[in-house]
């Protein structure tokens, strides 16, 4: 039997409010768009082209305010990186609901309704006044990790509060076992880092000195981090100042009536696509991270079981694998904000991010898993590996329900990268998420090939440039190109794995987390092939050695490369140093810190995204194409799309063409070895 009522150990919070008071209850299961307009203005308080004016102001507030930052920030992870996100949400007499956010991380805003309630109701509503800005980090409280901090502004008008705007911003280091925080090996919540519960930070928009000493006394890079405090309260004051404006022009009413009216439209577009997208059933997924902690052979599983049923959803993790004993866990709000970017994704991306999405969603989540970990021993840091890992097991229980429509994850683990060491001088420098494998490809849809540069599913945020990266750290990045061969075979082919190459100009400290290097993360879909999976390798330096002359060689991509490389992580040959599915697995955690040494190289390969359709259907001048632009081989095209190409690729590509009897010929053999027995591998070559 589908249930439609949850059998829940947490819920999702439903993002619905309490609006302009009604008393007539026989419309409240309309949606907004079909109400009249006497019906409009009994629920929301105003009409609906007022409705739609302060919906679209606040949208214009929240875009000014990111503007602020990324004009006025100091490091750079917020000014290159974006590493922040905006958010407008109601007052608690309509419980938080959380209107409006910016184009920025999504799985920060899909926790912001609920770190805004739980902060404030914590510090009390009745102590709030003019003038205070709440902040808070504890990411058992309000999601993500402890440098994610959340900057809360009560917005009062005429002596009531009516609003928050908020910004949940990462800042560059909030002390810990690690210089910058971001590593996968920390134990408990004592190695993370600073813990800052609801306090002020302003008072009258007075700097509290307390909180402050509190923060600078714990955290590395204040020189940064002090500037980049003062542009989040000036880009506040901004907000405060936008809204209240739009106030006095609307009036308060007005504006909390396009606060309901915008959860109301979000809530209204996921109801109607759960309704029609996806049909009645129950569906089953599951995905992994390689390791747990305890054993690099252990790996952490998510297991859910969806029950869909008319417009309702219930996602039921039970059965996931205990929380990790090392920080790559998950909290319940980060899973929460996880589902809502694959529902999102997969089947509602038009309407707005708002609380209203999970109007008709309920979550299921026993407490100590690794997706809903519990402190002490169940640190959180890099947490959006294990949100990763939420969404890919939803996107494999709804590839049958979807069909043509389905979509596959993105290149998995991020493989962030965490750098730090001194300048000759003596100054510290901290390299964060900018040399690793942050980004990488997507698979494909029914409308496209997947994109084989871009950010991962729950993000965002912006690729800073190498220039910029060269600049404000020993580095240069040698290479950042496509791996042939490594997207998703399909009609419409997985984005390439992106392979980098970051050589260090002095002597450091580098933490690398990669956590989906067993399989491939980026699995096809509709018939499609899943691309390849991820790897990092350590060239150690050489310091008495030329280091043009080392470039030269690295950049050769010679086989023997590989031979000098020590695997940091991977599914790696042993005897070749290089990517093998069947070889052996490197587990990423087997040394606290890697030291590359001056001159040494860490080289990235993120994992492919998975293809779209039968490859067997792709027209073979696109895989000519792809051939041409060295996204799939000779080989692979003989292979895995059925496609003779003649020619020399690297040296005459222009003058590629296909054999076309050959081809034909090379399909129907492929269509008949399926139709006899499940596929195997194709090794043998096309020769013309």
């Amino acid at each position: 039997m589908v249930r439609t009522r949850p059998r829940h150990l947490l819920k999702a919070a439903a993002g619905s409010s309490a609006g302009p008071a009604s008393t007539d209850r026989s419309t409240e299961t309309l949606r907004a768009r079909d109400l009249s307009d006497a019906q409009f203005f009994d629920r929301y308080g105003t009409d609906r082209f007022t409705a739609a004016i302060v919906a679209n102001r606040m949208r214009f507030i929240v875009k000014h305010m990111s503007t602020v930052l990324l004009t006025t920030s100091f490091s750079m992870i917020l000014r290159e990186w974006y590493d922040f996100a905006v958010t407008i949400s109601g007052p608690p007499q309509m419980n938080y609901p959380m209107s409006t956010g910016s184009d920025s991380l999504s799985i920060f805003m899909f926790t912001m309704a609920d770190a805004v309630r739980n902060v404030v109701e914590e510090f009390g509503p009745e102590n709030i006044r003019p003038g205070d800005v709440l902040i808070a980090n504890d990411p058992y409280r309000i999601g993500q990790h402890v440098n994610d901090v959340c900057f809360i502004r009560p917005v009062f008008y005429r002596g009531e509060l009516v609003s928050f705007v908020t910004i949940r911003a990462h800042q560059l280091d909030m002390g810990g076992s690690v210089a910058g925080g971001f590593s996968g090996l920390k134990h408990n919540v004592y190695e993370t880092g600073l813990v800052i519960p609801p306090i002020l930070l302003y008072r009258d928009d007075r700097p509290q000195r307390s909180t402050f000493n509190l923060i600078f006394d714990n955290a590395r890079y204040s020189e940064l981090i002090l500037p980049d405090v003062k542009s989040l309260y000036q880009s506040l004051l901004l907000g405060e100042r936008l809204l209240m404006e739009a106030i006095d022009r609307y009036e308060a009413d007005a504006m909390r009536g396009a606060i309901r009216y915008s959860c109301d439209i979000a809530a209204d577009a996921m109801r109607d696509a759960i309704r029609t997208r996806i049909p009645d059933g129950v569906y089953e997924g599951k995905d992994a991270l390689d390791c747990d902690g305890t054993a690099d052979q252990r790996e952490c599983r998510v297991k859910v079981r969806i029950v869909k049923a008319g417009d309702r959803m219930e996602f039921d993790f039970s059965g996931t694998s205990p929380q990790a004993a090392i920080s790559i866990n998950c909290g319940p709000l980060d899973a929460k904000a996880a589902v809502g970017v694959a529902l999102k994704m997969a089947i509602e991306p038009h309407a707005a991010l708002t609380s209203g999405c999970f109007r008709t969603i309920d979550l299921v989540i026993p407490p100590g898993t690794f997706i809903s970990a519990t402190p002490p021993y169940g640190p959180i840091f890099m947490y959006w590996e294990a949100s990763f890992v939420i969404i890919s097991a939803i996107y494999r229980a709804l590839a049958p329900a979807l069909g043509e429509d389905a979509v596959g994850p993105d290149f998995g683990s991020m493989m962030v990268h965490n750098g730090s060491g001194r300048w000759p001088d003596g100054r510290p420098w901290l390299s964060v998420s900018t040399c690793g494998g942050e980004h990488g490809p997507w698979g494909a849809t029914k409308v496209a090939d997947g994109d084989s540069y871009t950010v991962n599913h729950t993000g965002n945020n912006l690729d800073p440039a190498t220039e910029a990266i060269e600049s404000s750290v020993p580095v240069v990045l040698l290479r950042k190109e496509y791996v042939t061969d490594s997207g998703g075979p399909g009609q419409h082919r997985g984005g390439a794995a992106v392979l980098r190459d970051a050589l260090w100009l002095a002597a450091a400290e580098h933490n690398v987390t990669s956590l989906h290097a067993k399989t491939p993360a980026g699995i096809g879909v509709h018939g499609g092939g899943s691309g390849t999976a991820q790897a990092c390798w350590m060239l150690p330096g050489e310091p008495a050695g030329n280091l043009a002359d080392r470039a030269v060689t690295i950049l050769g991509n010679a086989a023997d490369v590989y031979a000098q490389c020590e695997p940091v992580a991977g599914m790696i040959d042993p005897a070749t140093g290089q990517l093998d599915p069947s070889g052996r697995y490197y587990y990423f955690g087997s040394r606290p810190v890697w030291e590359p040494g001056c001159g040494g190289v860490l080289r990235f390969r993120t994992g492919g995204g998975g293809g779209w359709g039968d490859p067997l259907e792709r027209d073979p001048e696109r895989v000519l194409h792809d051939v041409r632009d060295e996204y799939v081989s000779l080989a692979g095209a003989w292979r895995d799309y059925g496609v003779a190409i003649i020619g020399d690729p690297v040296r005459h590509p222009e003058a590629l063409s296909i054999d076309h009897a050959a081809t034909t010929r090379r399909r129907a053999d492929l269509r008949a070895a399926r139709a006899a027995a499940p596929p195997g591998p194709e090794s043998q070559p096309w020769k013309p």
